[in-house]
This record gives C-alpha cells, structure tokens and sequence, in this order.
C-alpha cells in the first residue's frame, strides 16, 4: 500500500534505516505492526527479511512514497511539498529562484501551478471564507453596556494640571490656543454684498477656502494629538522610560513619523527595533565569549563573575587615586567622601567641587528623579551639578545655542549671553563646555 511520506524530500530529516542504518531514500518500507517509534527499513534490508528483536519479517508493511499526484496529473506530492517549501523560503513572486531551488520545474510552469491551485483554487478559497466567518460569529459580541462618563477634569488657566496637558480642556475638546490661532482675523472684515464684482467675490471666497484649510489642518492636528495620546505628557515619558537609551534616541528620532504610520503602527515599529537592540546585545555578548575562547555557558558564566571582580578591582584603584588627589583639601575630601556615601546608598553621586577661596560654596545639585536626566551623558550631568542647572533648561538652552550657531556658521560668547538670559557665570561654563564638547564652534 503506498502512503505519502511523513518526512520531507532531504534524506538527514528521515530516521535511519533500523537494518543497515543508511539514510532513507523514497521508497522505502515501514512496518505497520511496530512501534511507534516507526520501524523503517530500506529496500535492500527488506528483501533480505532483516529481523530485530520483535520485527519479523511476516509483519504486514507499508511502503512508503510521495511519488504520486494530487492536484496535477504532472505533479507529484513530493514536488507540491517542495514547491511550497521553495515559496516559503524564496517569498512569494520569487518565480526564477523557486524554480531553482525546485530544479524539476520551469518558472512558468511554478508560477501557473500555484496561482491555479493554491490561490485561485474555488475550495481553498470557499474554506478560508468559512474560516473567517467562523472567526467572526466567535468573536461577536453584544451590544457594549452604557456606564456614565466621568466628569472630564477642569484645570484653571495656568494652572499645573493646564500646563502639562498644553492648555487643553476636556470639557471642550479644544484647547485653549488653537493651531494658527488668529487665522479667524482674516474672515473679520469680509462681507459679500450683491454689487461685488467678479474678481472681489472670486478674491473672498480663495479667503474663505485658505480659512478652511486651516481649519481642517487644527482638526488633522488634534486627531495625531488624541490618536497618539499626546495630552498627558507625563505618561507618555514614562512609557519612553521603558527602552534603553540608545531606543530612547531612536524614539524621539522617528517620533516625527509617528503622524504617518498610526499609533498601533508606530509602537510596532518601535517595540521591533528594541527587539533588534536586544539581540544585537546578546550577539556581541555571545561573540564577546567566543572571542575569549568560551565554549558552554558554564564557563560564561565563570568568565562574567571574574570580569565583574576586574571591574570591582579597577573601580578600588580609582578610588584610591582620587584619594590621593583630593587627601590634601580637607573640604574636598569631605565631599569625596559624601560621594562615596552616595554610591553606597544607591543615589546618584554628586560632583566634588574644590573650594578656591574661603567663602562656602552652594553644594552640587541632586539630580536624582529631575525630568530630562536620562537624556544627559556623564558629562553633561557633571556640567548640570556644578552650575546647579536642572536637566531641562540645559537641553532647551544647549538646543538654541547649536541651533544659532548652526545659522551663524560660529557663537560667540556675547552672543550666547544675548540668548540665554541667565547669570552670566552659568552662560559662560554652558559656552566653554560647548566649545570643548565640539556641540558649537566659536565665531
């Protein structure tokens, strides 16, 4: 009796021959009375009537083959399952590379095949309707329960709550400056009378047609804002918290894009190039072992504890030096010291700063918890701790200074000052920090 092969066209998928333990090749001979596992012979050791243990040669068998049509007269099973196989791997419209990878079929003759019967085939496509209505009658529900809405909060103009949702009103749907917010001014003195002429009525009405593009670009920009949730900053920030920070930059890169794709689209988007992250970290973890000849994750796991104790060690030498640098001041050791106490708690340490003269300088800045902080590197978080500058201004500042000296072609310090309308110590160590960084030139 022949029966179509349970295992693929490659002979290393197959078990080997329980006689003569070579890899099967089609036909080959299965005996219906033992197993499982399935007692496979080839055809030499058939015909010689091999036996083991309870196999007798008497058994009843089945002979096993995909050497047989099933949709085409001139196709045989074996090449339907490779023909799919090669579609599955090549992609679909990869006709010249199926055929290649099927070597008994033209590309014509692959692309007819399966455009015939696997999708425009009436039965597969009376199924896939059946499922899809199946699918549907499961997932019907009834009508959604009316609940009461909650009264939608009220913030007073100005207020906190009113400057986090950027002015916007529940209650109305509308916030409290609008996109383009006078383009009203426009329409205020324009009346159609009856003795306009052509022109002056064809002039007010472009007016009125520019106005309602406008309009219909405030109602486009409210629907990203209510799509995307943009209203309650705040969450959305801690929800960008989640990624690392090389996916963090990479989010507020593409959020640009994100009025293109959709919100469902955007975060899928996202969460796929955090995965990419993910494993580009393993792969060079991995690649870092294999470098360092480990072979099982036994010895990894050996190989992480000592780098940890490399670094421990490293991290005692500097201390020591710092030791050594700041042992001299008493006021400075004082403050290494309380930074220490800070690493130990498992606080952000603060930066020693040396006391040049004998007036009492204001402590460092804390900048544990501030807004803005994860998207500072470690010199920048010095720079916000030494002139007492939280997160946010420095980054608003930092935008406007590279972005006039990127028109200015070069910044000078005078005009830094002019845009940044603070002490002018403060501006100053913003300005050399930005010129040693390379952020801005000088003029």
């Amino acid at each position: 009796m022949e029966r179509l092969a349970s295992f693929s066209s490659d002979p290393f998928d197959k078990p080997p021959c329980r006689g003569c333990s070579s890899y099967l090749t089609e036909p080959y001979v299965k005996c219906a009375e033992c197993g499982p596992p399935p007692f496979l012979l080839c055809l030499q050791c058939f015909t010689r009537g091999f036996e083991y243990k309870k196999h007798q040669s008497d058994h009843t068998y089945e002979i096993m083959t995909s050497d047989f049509p099933v949709l085409d007269p001139n196709w045989t099973a074996q090449e339907e399952m490779s023909l799919l196989e090669a579609v599955m791997d090549c992609g679909f419209g990869n006709w010249q590379d199926v055929a290649n990878q099927m070597c008994t079929k033209s590309k014509e003759e692959c692309e007819k095949h399966y455009m015939k019967h696997f999708i425009n085939n009436p039965l597969f496509a009376s199924t896939l309707l059946n499922l899809k209505q199946a699918e549907e009658a499961q997932h019907h529900e009834t009508a959604i329960p009316f609940h009461s809405a909650d009264d939608p909060p009220r913030p007073t103009f100005d207020s906190l709550l009113s400057r986090d949702m950027a002015g916007y009103m529940p209650a109305r749907a509308d916030f409290v400056e609008e996109f383009d917010n006078y383009a009203e001014w426009d329409l205020r003195d324009i009346d159609f009378v009856e003795d306009d002429s052509d022109i002056l009525h064809a002039l007010k009405i472009a007016v009125v047609d520019i106005y309602h593009s406008r309009l219909k670009e405030r109602q486009r920009r409210k629907k990203i804002i209510r799509d995307h949730g943009l209203i309650n900053l705040r969450k959305f920030q801690i929800l960008e918290r989640r990624y690392p920070k090389e996916v963090q930059e990479l989010y507020e890169t593409m959020r640009r894009f994100a009025r293109i794709l959709g919100p469902l689209e955007h975060d899928k988007f996202i969460e796929s190039h955090a995965l990419e992250f993910e494993l580009r970290r393993e792969i060079k973890r991995l690649q870092e072992y294999r470098a360092a000849g480990i072979t099982n994750f036994c010895s990894a796991r050996t190989y992480e504890h000592l780098k940890k104790s490399r670094d421990e060690e490293r991290l005692k030498r500097t201390m020591l030096s710092e030791v050594l640098q700041y042992i001299q001041d008493s006021s400075a050791c004082q403050q290494w010291l309380s930074r220490q106490a800070d690493i130990d708690s498992g606080l952000t340490p603060t930066v020693p700063v040396p006391s040049t003269t004998g007036r009492r300088s204001a402590p460092p800045l804390n900048l544990t918890g501030l807004p803005g902080t994860e998207k500072l590197n470690e010199k920048e978080k010095e720079l916000c701790q030494m002139v007492r500058l939280v997160p946010g201004a420095y980054l608003e500042y930092k935008a406007a200074l590279v972005n006039e000296c990127n028109k200015q072609g070069g910044l000078r310090l005078a005009q830094a000052r002019a845009l940044i309308k603070i002490d002018v110590n403060k501006t100053r160590k913003i300005y050399d920090f930005l010129i040693r960084e390379g952020y801005i030139t000088k003029a």
